[in-house]
């Protein structure tokens, strides 16, 4: 979907069409959760801090989001989905996953399809999709979000290496801002330097992922769309109202995390034994720092001793602390593949951009 959570608010409140919108509080130490289309030529993104947006777009009007209207109306989309099929991956409520190889309608190329379903979500959701057609997850997602707004865009194998040597590093899926700028210092910029390392070196240098790099540098991408998905971790973080530097303020802060996330852990009944702590400075440098223990953490008397143990690790006496994060990870089923792979133990690098605070 197209900035889903502001366009459901255009949606529903036609005097913000048209306009600069972002949902979220526009307070100090507020971050901006989606933004419009509008707002987005200013500069304006998701995750950035309320006041910043503010300084790039004077006009940005806020709005509080409203999460129990968007899953409803990720619902509704998913209903339109099964309409064509019930293989689809859910990836988050406005994204996901569909294997029409065989479809219910019988349509014979995955672009007509692709072309209904905007249609049908334009029609009777009054929203705006953007689609991305290809042989394999990687492809389609990045197809997906390559003509947005209201995209449709076809990658053919014929044309895949191409498409994947002309895209920026930035564009391939799971490199984030902290791959990025190693693949730089490695002289990665774009999809074709990418292609020209080898399986050894990528691994080397990033682990597992590599063999992923790798692989979609190449148009290769062999997992297939899983009606059901994992739960991979579960995880909170809490922003802040004051910068802090005093470490009895940072344990405060951090007992409160742990007590949500063991909240979280029971609700949602999730195991995992990998707790990762993350650290955002007043500057936005983010840290992460994890700990694997041979039981899974399921209770606050687990959780906090091991938290304030990783928080030990980090320098914050002039480097004041913004933002603290708790997430449990490597749950049993990983583990167990691990272990079948002969991978053993390594470093977790988590993504915590999906964790609500």
């Amino acid at each position: 979907m197209d900035a889903f959570y502001a366009s459901v608010e255009q949606r529903d409140h036609p005097e913000l069409r048209g306009k600069p919108v972002a949902v979220g509080r526009g307070e100090e130490r507020s971050v901006v959760a989606a933004a419009s289309y509008e707002a987005r030529r200013y500069g304006v993104r998701s995750a950035m801090p309320s006041q910043r947006a503010k300084r790039l777009c004077p006009d940005l009007i806020f709005v509080p989001g409203r999460m129990d209207v968007y899953k409803e109306v990720s619902r509704q989309i998913h209903e339109i989905f099964h309409l064509y099929t019930d293989v689809i991956e859910p990836i988050s409520l406005d994204e996901a996953f569909l294997d029409v190889t065989e479809n219910k309608p019988g349509i014979p190329l995955a672009v007509d399809i692709a072309r209904d379903i905007k249609r049908r979500i334009r029609e009777e959701l009054h929203l705006v999709a953007s689609a991305g057609v290809s042989y394999n997850k990687f492809l389609a997602k990045v197809a997906s979000d390559y003509r947005k707004p209201d995209g449709l865009c076809t990658i053919h194998p014929s044309h895949a290496l191409d498409f994947i040597a002309r895209l920026s590093i930035e564009q391939f899926w799971g490199v984030g801002p902290v791959t990025a700028k190693r693949m730089h210092e490695m002289g990665i910029h774009n999809g074709r330097q990418l292609q020209q390392y080898s399986l050894e070196t990528l691994v080397r240098q990033f682990g597992k992922a590599g063999k992923l790099y790798y692989d979609f540098a190449r148009g290769v991408d062999l997992r297939p769309v899983e009606a059901v998905r994992v739960r991979k971790s579960v995880g909170c973080e809490r922003t802040l109202e004051k910068d802090v530097s005093l470490r009895s303020s940072a344990i405060i802060e951090l007992y409160h995390v742990a007590k949500e996330l063991e909240g979280r852990l029971k609700r949602t009944g999730f195991l995992g034994n990998t707790l990762t702590l993350k650290i955002k400075f007043h500057d936005f440098v983010q840290i992460t720092r994890s700990v694997t223990q041979a039981e899974d953490f399921t209770s606050f008397e687990q959780l906090y001793p091991q938290a304030k143990a990783l928080l030990k690790e980090v320098d914050y006496a002039n480097h004041p602390i913004r933002l603290i994060g708790l997430a449990v990870s490597h749950p049993r089923g990983e583990r167990e593949a691990d272990s079948r792979e002969g991978s053993g133990w390594r470093q977790l690098e988590l993504e915590f951009d999906g964790f609500m605070p």
